[in-house]
């Protein structure tokens, strides 16, 4: 192996040998462009204790890739020989690969299959500043294998931040060397943009700008995704003939990436538009100049929906440093963002953990096939979220993967073989058994690879178009789909294969989200798991009464759909017979007073068959019916006025017997019983509710309330006169002045004596007087009434002292024939 060229990291290389030597583990903290990533591994397999192979571990295939040609490169080698790399998609490596680079799903997977590391000397964890999923997990499983089987294993944690602290702490507080790196002059030019501008035209802006200002040196730009990539390239085809526009990210075939990486030609200069997988683990030549949209696109978990959808933010102030840096890694450089400078303070310091808000459904299936049902027992820098563990904890036993104490199944072992997500692991292994195996191996394929077969949401039509593509990577995906064909143990080609098999493989991965047609237009569909969906109604899929829907984008409620397959409803069926039920319904009409009765057939949340139940469960009858009286309130039932009047002297007495509050708290013990047999409120007679109410108040209870509230006033007259305890004022009592006659204190009620509102009216029936004060009445207005009534009615006695005058109904005339 030659000679390394000089690098910033040459200076601590000594100190981390040996301390490799000394002890197991080590943290090794280097800025972005230091060289840790190119030259730990070589040196460290000239190291005499080195003995087996060197793991690199690589947060993306594309910068693996690059690592390991860029690594054989200084060795005078092609990726294969002492230097390879192993990617899901790709991999370069031999009998004698010594260095090899792999990302860290790859390592994952090998970890898994053999705990122990057979043959491998080093695991070197690099760019763990990330805090990808994979990485804490990885290391995570190589702290535990090194404690319990591999004493002699060296692990070393390398980060382009401050961090290492946290990170030797957590690896039995190993030694940390740091490199200083070596940063070129940076001059850091914050230009903003205009707040209604799209982001590509600023950027296809600065762009042009920068090239007008930088005479020498190729421009990296980074844009959130590959839309805007694209977009922003539409925009710089007027550039000259001497700039070659690039773009850079995860979806391009390896030669189209290997073609950005590479130094432009004598006389030309590169504009490279990339994603974030450009901000680290890999040094691009000739780059000087930076453009900085400070946008970026992550991945962000919606427990509530159950998806991860891509989410456009602020970069963190992190990345921007990140970013900024590839232009000074190689000679001064300068970098434009376009943000106000003060706007710095206002993003993020940092992109947060993928552990604390991401799906762990792989990472719980993973720790169970470990042999740890409880992932806190693994040494993590921050712990995953109980909550999202409790929720993939389900998820898992949903899909057969984990029993009820949490340990792992056979089925789950047949999913974790697979590198795949668990939903697209049992999709696999559950479609091999009915012959499909070789269509689910093609469907995971493009969930997980956007770019083949086109962006159709149909996915069957895109499958179409991907099995007549051609290239290297339409062929390394066809190696990978049979690859995973053969592990998930079903033949190359099933029987059972055909035009609606993808959305049969669809159904399994989620049955969820299969869901029917709620909308004529198709826009709006159902799903099983609850969920609404929309759908363009212009897609073709609109016309179809089922859908398997693969991916959806949006909140959880509405989001749009994807990516789905037309589905058959007898596949359905046929798919999950077993979720099949059949749901009786009760519920109550409030426009009718009474119960509607239904039989359903439903497959979760969505209706198959609904018709009407002429045999409804009797006691079904009776909840809904007290539950549309606990809703609607106790004015639904059919009281009588007399009924009504007893509640409202039990709330003037002072019981809460017969109050709102006291009957609706005790439905179930008083209404049921008189629903016995009824459909609706209005069967119950009044006299049922009369004798209910009776009861609960008792003996002693309406004695009580007779005399504390009477139903009745007994004038001096001896005539009878309802008392009105809901009238405005208070209880109020209508009758004759001429009964009150003889009367010189104020009838009064309850315990506090609460006098009544006396609403007096002449002969006729005419109000003359309301009043809570019948002795001031007499002495005040009386004589001015008197006088009025005696012109109008002078058959009937008008006393100038009523007080001191016998109460009589009845005419003078008549009065007198009665004293005769």
């Amino acid at each position: 192996m030659s000679e390394l060229p000089p690098l910033p990291i040459h200076a601590v290389m000594a100190d981390l040998m040996a301390s490799l030597r000394a002890s197991s583990n080590a943290v090794l903290v280097a800025p972005p462009g230091a060289g840790k990533t190119t030259a730990v591994a070589p040196e460290i397999l000239r190291q005499d204790w080195c003995t087996g192979q060197v793991l690199l571990l690589s947060p993306r295939r594309l910068a693996a890739r690059a690592a390991a040609e860029r690594i054989a490169a200084m060795c005078g080698e092609t990726p294969g020989g002492t230097v390879g790399y192993a990617t899901r998609m790709d991999s370069r490596q031999s009998s004698g690969t010594r260095l090899l680079v792999l990302t860290e799903g790859i390592f994952r997977n090998r970890i898994q299959d053999d705990p122990e590391l057979s043959g491998v000397s080093v695991v070197l964890f690099d760019e763990v500043h990330e805090r990808s999923l994979d990485s804490d997990f990885g290391l995570a499983l190589a702290l535990d294998a090194q404690a319990a089987l591999r004493p002699d294993l060296r692990l070393v944690a390398m980060s382009a931040t401050l961090d290492g602290a946290r990170f030797a702490a957590l690896m039995d507080r190993c030694p940390v060397i740091e490199s200083q790196g070596r940063m070129y002059p940076l001059d850091v030019r914050h230009i903003g943009r205009a707040a209604e501008q799209r982001i590509e035209d600023s950027v296809a802006a600065a762009v042009k700008r920068a090239l007008a200002e930088e005479s020498e040196g190729d421009v990296l730009v980074f844009l959130p995704g590959v839309a805007e990539i694209e977009r922003t390239a539409e925009r710089l085809v007027a550039l000259p003939a001497s700039v070659r526009v690039h773009r850079l990210h995860g979806s391009l075939d390896p030669a189209a990436q290997r073609l950005a990486l590479r130094p432009a030609a004598l006389g030309e200069r590169k504009v490279i538009l990339a994603t974030s997988i450009a901000e680290t683990s890999l040094t691009i030549d000739g780059v000087r100049i930076v453009v900085d949209s400070g946008l970026a696109r992550r991945p962000r978990y919606d427990r509530a929906a159950g998806v991860t959808r891509l989410t456009t933010e602020k970069a963190s102030q992190a990345a921007a440093t990140q970013r900024a840096g590839r232009a000074a890694r190689q000679r001064p450089g300068v970098v434009y963002r376009l943000w106000e400078a003060a706007a710095t303070a206002g993003m993020p310091p940092f992109d947060p953990p993928e552990i604390v808000e991401s799906d762990l459904s792989a990472l719980l299936l993973d720790c169970a096939l470990w042999g740890v049902t409880d992932p806190a027992c693994l040494r993590w820098i921050d712990p995953p979220p109980e909550a999202a563990l409790a929720e993939a904890r389900q998820r898992l036993q949903s899909l057969d993967a984990l029993d009820a104490e949490g340990r792992i199944t056979g089925h789950g072992r047949d999913i974790a073989k697979l590198p795949l997500a668990p939903r697209i692991g049992h999709m696999l292994v559950r479609a091999g058994a009915l012959g499909m195996a070789s269509t689910a191996a093609e469907v995971a394929l493009l969930l997980g690879e956007r770019v083949l077969g086109g962006n159709d949401v149909d996915m069957t039509q895109r499958l179409t178009r991907w099995r007549r593509e051609a290239g290297q990577r339409a062929d390394a995906g066809r190696r990978l789909v049979r690859r995973w064909a053969d592990m998930a143990g079903g033949p190359p080609k099933g029987e059972s294969e055909g035009p609606d098999s993808v959305g049969r493989c669809l159904a399994l991965a989620f049955p969820d989200r299969v869901a029917k047609r709620r909308s004529a237009d198709g826009t709006q569909w159902a799903s099983v798991g609850g969920r609404g969906f929309t759908l363009d109604p212009l897609s073709p899929l609109a016309r179809e009464d089922w859908l398997a829907i693969g991916e959806v984008q949006g909140r959880a409620s509405g989001a749009r759909i994807v990516s789905a397959a037309s589905i058959r409803e007898t596949d359905v069926l046929a798919l999950f017979d077993g979720r099949v039920e059949e749901h009786r319904i009760v519920r109550f009409r409030k426009e009718t007073g009474g119960v509607e009765a239904l039989r359903e057939r439903r497959i979760g949340a969505v209706r198959l068959t609904s018709g009407s139940d002429d045999s409804p469960d009797a006691g079904a009858v009776v909840a809904a019916l007290v539950d549309g009286v606990r809703a609607g309130g106790l004015n639904l039932l059919p009281w009588s006025e007399a009924a009504r009047g007893l509640r409202m002297r039990a709330v003037f007495a002072g019981s809460d017997r017969l109050s709102d509050s006291a009957l609706l708290a005790d439905l179930d013990d008083w209404l049921a019983p008189l629903l016995t047999d009824k459909r609706r409120l209005s069967d119950i007679t009044a006299s049922a509710l009369s004798q209910m109410l009776e009861d609960r108040l008792g003996w002693d209870g309406r004695q009580r309330i007779d005399r504390l509230a009477p139903a009745e006033f007994v004038s001096p007259a001896g005539s009878r006169h309802a008392i009105d305890y809901d009238a405005e004022g208070g209880p109020r009592v209508e009758l004759r002045v001429q009964a009150l006659f003889g009367l010189s204190d104020h009838p009064c009620i309850g315990e506090a004596q609460v006098p009544l509102v006396l609403s007096l009216t002449s002969p006729a029936g005419r109000p003359i007087q309301t009043t809570r004060d019948l002795p001031g009445f007499w002495r005040g207005n009386w004589a001015d009434v008197a006088k009025e009534m005696r012109g109008r009615y002078p058959r009937h006695p008008w006393p100038d002292d009523p007080s001191a005058a016998a109460a009589t109904l009845r005419t003078k005339r008549a009065d007198a024939r009665g004293k005769s």
